[in-house]
């Protein structure tokens, strides 16, 4: 198998069987490999079905190759551009450019979204909040 299939090449294959967790394709009369149902789309796919059907005309990419096994891992999305990324919509009644409450910046320089804060700011308000209550605490106990 490894002489006639190597990794990375694409390969027309045939749908024959179509599980939950992904489709099996025939590269040929003696291989055949599984695409799993991540790599069907570059999209999310709940249902195979809604995608792909038994018989099917399909172009692979081949991922792996097991040889002790003989599993050959397979994906269209491979296979097919990446689609654009468009921009969501901004969310109705929330101001252009942010807010950014605390104008926390992480230590790579680059502002982090509106109304959140990191991890290590967070940490810092709490220990602040729990010397002040550690503080009055001490000083009901002296009194």
């Amino acid at each position: 198998m490894a002489e006639q299939y190597n990794v990375g090449d694409i390969v027309e294959g045939k749908v024959t069987g179509i599980k939950p967790f992904g489709a099996f394709v025939a590269l040929d009369e003696n291989n055949q490999g599984l695409v799993h149902i991540s790599e069907i789309s570059h999209g999310f796919v709940k249902n195979i079905e809604d995608t792909l059907s038994v018989g099917d005309e399909v172009k692979v990419k081949i991922l792996s190759i097991d040889e002790e096994s003989g599993k050959i891992s397979l994906s269209i999305r491979a296979t097919q551009p990446k689609p654009e990324r468009t921009e969501r919509p901004k969310p109705a009644g929330k101001p252009a450019g942010g807010g950014n409450r605390g104008g926390n910046n992480n230590k790579k320089g680059a502002s982090t979204p509106p109304g959140f804060n990191t991890l290590e700011d967070k940490l810092k308000d709490w220990l602040k909040e729990s010397n002040e209550r550690q503080a009055q605490l001490n000083k009901r106990m002296k009194k």
